[in-house]
């Protein structure tokens, strides 16, 4: 057994090193990839895809995973998680064609870059072509897992294992309700003046610095990652000695680049954290894009949107840009870091308001895979569906449609963790802070050794070992997602 399982973590590396260069390629095609260079990244990309797949469905590999299975090692040893992450991965490989695999892979490549020609010149025409060939590829992945009446929880499955249609509108049915309304009773209280955050006096260069120096104290390492600007901010592991974030950097807009880049060292600290040990195996990875979110969202929002965080940062953030925040008090900037307002942009969205532009887009999925609708309507929808639930329509489809890239690249089902890592992030900071008595104190210090060691010691190491219920209810004794949490988490916040 030993030499078996010594075989099969080789193979198993050579397969993990093929994702690594594929996600490496992708991430200098938002990076620094020159326009004209299009197709050829497309068939490099084919290429790993086609290789890769081949090495994931292949015989011998599935020889072992059986031979293995069922040697009877202990349930809670890393074996048996490596193995139980293998054959959910292995049977649903074998069952793509590889005609499947490599169509995927091209109509992603060439969908992103039809995103970025139809955002830059706000037309969504232009997009449309593209995403019609991604959603009829991604039904025909999907109906090989599911009957037509269940396509998109196949999708859904690829980014939170276990989780369908029926569970989530469970779960947004009455947070939408109930978050509408907290939204209404915020507003309601009046305008909150934040004229001075967008006066355009916060320099590109002083912006990112500041973010750089913030996210290194709160503890990601620049000697296993890096910065860069891209379109749309991400972070890529390549393994946990390689975990990169791009942000983006408005000059008048100076919370965003400061956020965007905190939600991505979220992000960052958990590809980082993980066991070393599960290095090039199915284990160096997260329990599920929900607990992804939830570690980037905790950061962005518990953490960084407290007045214990800002006691600490804010006189330090005033003196770099002390043109525009001279005589701005404590107070008020903290009341325009937390304002409440119904806007367009998702990834600029307040916490308040933020889950109902997953839940628009949410809808808006599952009716193009429910055939509810089409492609084509698409446009007219979410402009619909922003009066609906926000109040305020696109005046174009870049600040629309167009805002986010995840349809370009073919990750639906993807949308919904976001909201999904709000409540498991909220879930998590209240099981924090009963343990750490301390935290905000240690916060406002500029000390976050206790909040990043609790999130290591009880989901950062593990990896995706457990599955995400199984960690959830290690981390806070419950295995249910639920809004409470979070919902009491927003009262405390707005005093309401």
């Amino acid at each position: 057994m030993d030499r078996d399982f010594a075989e099969l973590k080789s193979l198993i590396g050579e397969i993990a090193d093929l994702t690594a260069v594929s996600s490496l390629l992708e991430w200098d095609q938002q990076v620094y990839l020159p326009p004209g260079a299009e197709e050829t990244r497309a068939q490099q990309l084919e290429t790993l895809a086609a290789l890769r797949h081949a090495k994931s469905t292949s015989a011998r590999l599935g020889k072992l995973i059986d031979r293995l299975s069922a040697a009877g090692y202990d349930p809670d040893s890393d074996e048996a998680a490596i193995l139980r992450r293998l054959s959910r991965d292995f049977e649903r490989q074998r069952k793509m064609p590889r005609r499947l695999v490599a169509a995927l892979s091209r109509a992603a490549a060439h969908g992103q870059f039809a995103w970025m020609r139809a955002r830059k010149a706000t037309d969504f025409t232009l997009f449309q072509p593209a995403l019609e060939r991604l959603i009829a590829l991604k039904r025909e992945y999907a109906g090989l897992f599911q009957p037509p009446s269940r396509i998109y929880d196949a999708l859904l499955d690829d980014f939170e294992e276990g989780m369908t249609a029926a569970e989530l509108d469970r779960i947004f049915g009455p947070l939408r309700r109930e978050q509408s309304r907290l939204v209404r009773a915020i507003v309601a209280r009046g305008p909150v003046d934040d004229s001075f955050l967008r006066n355009g006096r916060f320099h590109a260069s002083g912006q990112l610095a500041f973010a750089r120096e913030t996210v290194k104290r709160i503890g990601y390492d620049f000697n296993r990652g890096r910065i860069d600007l891209s379109t749309h901010p991400f972070t890529t592991e390549f393994g946990a000695n390689d975990v990169r974030i791009t942000t983006n950097v408005r000059p008048g807009l100076p919370l965003s680049c400061l956020l965007s880049t905190i939600h991505e060292c979220g992000h960052a600290l958990y590809g980082q954290g993980i066991d070393p040990a599960y290095a090039r195996t199915p284990l160096a990875d997260g329990a599920s894009f929900g607990f992804h979110e939830s570690q980037s969202r905790l950061w962005e929002n518990q953490v960084a949107h407290s007045a214990e965080f800002w006691q600490f940062f804010y006189p330090r953030f005033q003196r770099r840009f002390s043109g525009a925040l001279g005589g701005v008090t404590f107070e008020r900037f903290l009341q325009a870091v937390n304002k409440v307002e119904c806007s367009l942009i998702r990834t600029e969205a307040d916490e308040a308001t933020y889950n109902l532009h997953i839940m628009l887009r949410y809808e808006l999925e599952k009716g193009v895979f429910d055939e509810t609708f089409r492609v084509a309507d698409l446009r007219d929808l979410w402009n619909a569906k922003m009066v609906e639930y926000l109040g305020i329509e696109p005046p174009d489809d870049a600040r629309g449609v167009l805002q986010d890239i995840h349809w370009a690249t073919g990750e639906f089902g993807y949308f919904p963790t976001y909201a999904l890592g709000n409540l498991i992030a909220a879930q998590i900071w209240a099981k924090a802070n009963a343990e750490l008595p301390q935290l905000g104190m240690e916060i406002a210090n500029g000390r976050f050794t206790q909040l990043l060691g609790f999130l290591r010691e009880n989901i950062h190491r593990f990896g995706a070992k457990y599955t995400p219920a199984q960690l959830l209810e290690r981390c806070t004794g419950s295995a249910r997602i639920d809004s409470k949490c979070y919902l009491d988490y927003l009262r405390s916040r707005y005093r309401l």
